[in-house]
């Protein structure tokens, strides 16, 4: 008889504690994990150029489930870049990133089931910034030289694409693989003769510790690079409704990004990342923001992705052919952009580059 009451003691604590437990799952929060395929000056947990970047700073995404406690956001900044991005989902570490299109595409031909899921930073443009005193003019100069690229970045695949356009392989030159730091560092010492970049170049000319000779600016758009944010398929499946409010925040941030009446708030706010906001006025001179922070998925955005997954397997950064059927959904972004009224506010351009009519 006391046998038996202590065996039901017994069972009725242990579904006692493992309601408490079950309890207490349920009341985790739920982690999102976002990441960013760069990171800030002197690792700064911040980016600038993108409406990603407004998106971190200004919190968008925390603020969207600020009213949520069983929610959280979590940031992480890649030195690795891309290719660090693209370890993250292979771990299912991140859910959601931003990230440019040749890592992504990488990804995706490996089989990292991923969603493109809006724009972010499309239309960047590449800088070509040579040491002092090295003698270059012109990219035809760049042959036997020293080079200083990131390899498995978006800035790689567009380096190769404009030294073919001028006659070159990446075989005529001599590539150092470095991050933004590194090339900082050598072209300063002239341990290389020229690095392709972005704001630390400019930021380098502005300095008169080397002349930036080229940019994509004005050049052919096909050479500029394209950039987005990338969401783990089955994070999506599971959180359909979470997902969608991600993407509202992001749509909220490139709005807000893309005002020119925010302009200069605007490189206030990417100057956490420590970038100096006279860097950032020289970044987007002669662009509107709404161009450079359009998160549309148009056909021209489409068509560029395109043409780099077959220019990479070209160039072998790529081993196999890349399948993009399915890998781009809009549904959520233009979810977002009819229920915000943001529909028109962006102009969508066709596969020849030309604006399409509303």
């Amino acid at each position: 008889m006391k046998r038996t009451t202590f065996t039901r003691l017994a069972a009725g604590l242990a579904i006692i504690l493992a309601a408490t437990a079950t309890s207490a799952r349920a009341e985790d929060p739920l982690v999102i994990h976002v990441g960013y395929a760069a990171i800030g000056v002197d690792n700064r947990p911040y980016a600038e150029g993108t409406s990603a970047a407004t998106a971190r700073a200004g919190e968008f995404l925390e603020k969207e489930f600020a009213n949520d406690p069983s929610i959280k956001i979590e940031w992480t900044f890649f030195k690795g870049a891309g290719p660090a991005v693209n370890e993250g989902f292979a771990n299912d570490q991140l859910d959601f990133a931003y990230q440019g299109d040749l890592p992504a595409l990488i990804g995706r031909a490996t089989g990292l089931k991923t969603k493109y899921l809006l724009a972010s930073g499309a239309r960047k443009p590449l800088y070509l910034a040579v040491a002092k005193d090295s003698g270059i003019k012109s990219i035809e100069d760049l042959k036997g030289r020293k080079i200083a690229l990131q390899r498995g970045t978006n800035g790689h695949l567009a380096a190769i694409k404009i030294l073919e356009a001028h006659g070159l392989t990446e075989r005529d030159v001599q590539v150092v693989n470095l991050d933004s730091a590194g090339t900082v560092a050598a072209l300063t010492s002239k341990d290389i003769d020229a690095a392709f970049g972005d704001t630390q170049l400019i930021n380098l000319a502005a300095k008169g510790a080397a002349d930036v000779i080229y940019t994509t600016k004005g050049d052919d758009p096909r050479f500029g690079r394209n950039a987005g944010i990338i969401g783990r398929e089955a994070f999506i499946d599971a959180h359909p409704e979470i997902t969608q409010r991600v993407v509202d925040a992001f749509v909220k941030a490139a709005k807000w990004s893309s005002d020119e009446p925010n302009r200069a708030a605007l490189f206030e706010l990417w100057h956490k990342s420590g970038t100096a906001i006279p860097i950032l006025e020289e970044y987007f001179k002669g662009d509107t923001l709404a161009y450079r922070n359009s998160p549309l998925i148009d056909d021209l955005l489409v068509s560029q992705y395109s043409e780099q997954a077959a220019k990479s397997k070209e160039f072998g950064l790529i081993r196999r052919e890349v399948d993009l059927k399915g890998w781009f959904e809009p549904k959520y972004l233009d979810n977002a952009i009819e229920r915000l009224g943001f529909k028109n506010f962006w102009q969508a351009y066709g596969a020849d580059g030309k604006p399409v009519a509303s």
